[in-house]
């Protein structure tokens, strides 16, 4: 081996050695410094981060609102009551003697024939009822119901065969009325009561009548709203025929609440008129009218000849149980306000008439409607007061329903 080559071998070795040497050196030197140190400063501690979440606590449950007294409902008001009076067995029936201020005498307890005529078809017909209802229900009187000309008492003991009682002339000589009917129409009728004590109510009416082969048909309905509910109080129902004489009723049917039905008979073929809620027996005379048909056939009288309509116009009117002779007077010409507007009419009025009526009944005819009732007004002997004002009129065609 050369020299050089073994003095470079050489110095690799010693170059290796030195670098050895300094490496143990400087790791010696690195503990030195190591030792008497806290392990904290020894190395630095690297803390995970912290994750915090703000949960929200639960809200208290919000008191319970105080209790407010809720508002007792008034109970709907009482049908209006009219005091009645008691009803008896009906006794034999004595002819009443004729003459023009003589009222029949068939029944003494009989309904005032003028308290609930057809002009005044509204809410004091049926509450009448209501009142007899209670009497029988507390056992004050007894009531005789009659349909179809039955009898709901125990009949009466034997009797002597009826007579015919003549009907009250209204006039030494009986006045003879031109005609003509008024168009078939179906009236809608508000209706107002004031009782005596000063209790208001209000309802509706109806009146239609039309042709029906060979004659007419009249219905009246009325009734009052109680709350939001309509109570029907009256229902009238008049067939017959049409004459020279106007309307001529045949049958007339009645029907108030709380009450059985009652009918009325013209008999035209023995020339008297019977009652089912009476034994009552009257002969009939030209122009004899039921409860429905009377305000028609004053319509008729004024459209046959407006001068009619002078000095005292006297009708034979048939109720639910007895007769009585109507006396109207002409009081004049008025505008009343209606909801079809300003009418022009004739106003007629009956007053009470000592034994045979009390109330005093009013009807207005419209010339602009063909002579039709367009307000009806009934005052009682006690002060109460119904009025029926149109709201409606429909004319009908001949046979239309």
């Amino acid at each position: 081996m050369s020299l050089a080559n073994a003095l470079i071998r050489h110095r690799r070795q010693y170059a290796f050695g030195a670098l050895t040497v300094l490496l143990h050196v400087l790791v010696f030197d690195w503990f030195s410094g190591q030792l008497g140190r806290r392990r904290e400063d020894a190395a630095p501690v690297v803390r995970a981060p912290l994750l915090a979440q703000l949960i929200e606590a639960p809200r208290p449950a919000p008191p319970a609102p105080p209790l407010v007294p809720q508002p007792k409902l008034n109970p709907p008001p009482p049908l209006p009551e009219v005091p009645p009076e008691p009803i008896e067995p009906i006794e034999p029936i004595e002819p009443p003697p004729a003459g023009p201020d003589t009222a029949p005498a068939s029944d003494p307890h009989a309904v005032s024939p003028g308290a609930d005529s057809a002009a005044a078809a509204s809410a004091d017909a049926a509450t009448a009822q209501e009142g007899a209802a209670a009497q029988l229900a507390s056992g004050q009187g007894r009531a005789t119901t009659a349909a179809a000309g039955v009898q709901s008492q125990p009949a009466p003991p034997q009797q002597p065969p009826q007579q015919t009682a003549p009907a009250p002339a209204p006039l030494p000589q009986q006045r003879v009325y031109k005609v003509d009917l008024p168009p078939p129409a179906e009236i809608t009728l508000d209706v107002a009561r004031t009782d005596a004590n000063g209790t208001q109510w209000h309802g509706e009416a109806l009146l239609s009548w039309e042709r029906a082969a060979p004659g007419y048909r009249v219905r009246v309905e009325a009734g009052i709203r109680v709350v939001f509910t309509r109570v029907n109080l009256l229902t009238l129902s008049s067939e017959g025929t049409v004459g020279d004489e106007g309307f001529v009723p045949i049958l007339m049917t009645e029907k108030r609440r709380g009450r059985a039905a009652t009918a009325t008979h013209f008999n035209r073929k023995d020339g008297t008129l019977t009652f089912s809620a009476s034994q009552a027996k009257y002969a009939l005379v030209p122009g004899t009218q039921d409860k429905a048909s009377l305000p028609l056939q004053l319509a008729a009288i004024a459209r046959g000849d407006a001068k009619q309509l002078s000095g005292s116009i006297d009708i034979l009117v048939g109720e639910d149980r007895d007769a009585s002779v109507f006396s109207f007077t002409v009081a004049g010409q008025e505008q009343i306000d209606t909801r079809l507007g300003r009418l022009a009419t004739w106003h007629l009025v009956r007053p009470p008439k000592p034994g045979s009526y009390h109330s005093r009944l009013e009807v207005w005819l419209a010339p602009d409607y063909g002579w039709l009732p367009v307000q009806i007004r009934n005052v009682e002997a006690s002060g109460a007061v119904t009025t029926q004002t149109a709201s409606n009129i429909v004319m009908k065609e001949a046979g239309s329903p």
